[in-house]
């Protein structure tokens, strides 16, 4: 793997778009310190460099004029069960895609992946699965849905009860550690980022595709 791969790979993982906060996230504000205890269920989102492929006619070409297919990763919406002792979590989500030729009928099959990853940069699981989309005679757009799911062993996505006790206790001016931020600790960030997993999604490209998108 060169220097570059390593670069978008990174930053495809690392850069992932988070969920939207509910009930029982651990919620951070600067003017009332922590408000609420995080939830096991994992943020799902898309990796930046990932939501978008585009098929070429040619290889090698990447030029506005060669371009075949088009498609985009949209509308991700999530379920999440933690009821059990695995927190299972389910995606759907749309590809919308477009072609330059709407001469005739045609089927296009696009590759995605599901990924969990763990503290933001460990790959604790991965599959790859497909959409296909079809196009009739004299069509340019066409959609299809996708579904991902994954589950998280709900022990290592819950915090320890001595750190849940650090980050919720309340404190009293004149404490000693009354003015000390608990999740500036070490043991406490260490702690937050074991117990952090994000289930991803985005279409499975190759190098050539994923240094397209960043750089375009």
């Amino acid at each position: 793997m060169t220097p570059r791969t390593r670069l978008y790979a990174a930053v495809a993982l690392a850069a992932a778009l988070g969920g939207c906060r509910g009930a029982g996230d651990l919620v951070v504000d600067e003017s009332v310190g922590i408000t609420a205890v995080r939830s096991t269920c994992p943020a799902v989102g898309v990796p930046d460099y990932t939501g978008d492929i585009t098929l070429f006619r040619n290889p090698g070409s990447t030029t506005a004029d060669g371009i075949d297919v088009v498609g985009a990763l949209t509308n991700v919406r999530s379920t999440c069960n933690e009821t059990g002792e695995k927190v299972y979590t389910s995606a759907t989500f749309d590809v919308l895609a477009r072609r330059s030729d709407t001469r005739g009928e045609r089927q296009v099959t696009l590759p995605y992946f599901v990924t969990v990853l763990r503290g933001g940069s460990a790959v604790i699981s991965k599959r790859v699965g497909s959409v296909t989309i079809n196009f009739a005679d004299g069509q340019e757009r066409a959609q299809a849905s996708g579904m991902a799911s994954a589950y998280v062993d709900k022990a290592e996505a819950s915090l320890p009860a001595d750190i849940r006790e650090q980050i919720t206790r309340k404190r009293k001016a004149g404490d000693a550690d009354a003015a000390i931020d608990p999740l500036s600790r070490p043991e406490v960030k260490a702690a937050v980022a074991r117990a952090t997993f994000e289930v991803l999604v985005g279409f499975q490209l190759t190098q050539d595709q994923l240094t397209y998108n960043a750089t375009r």
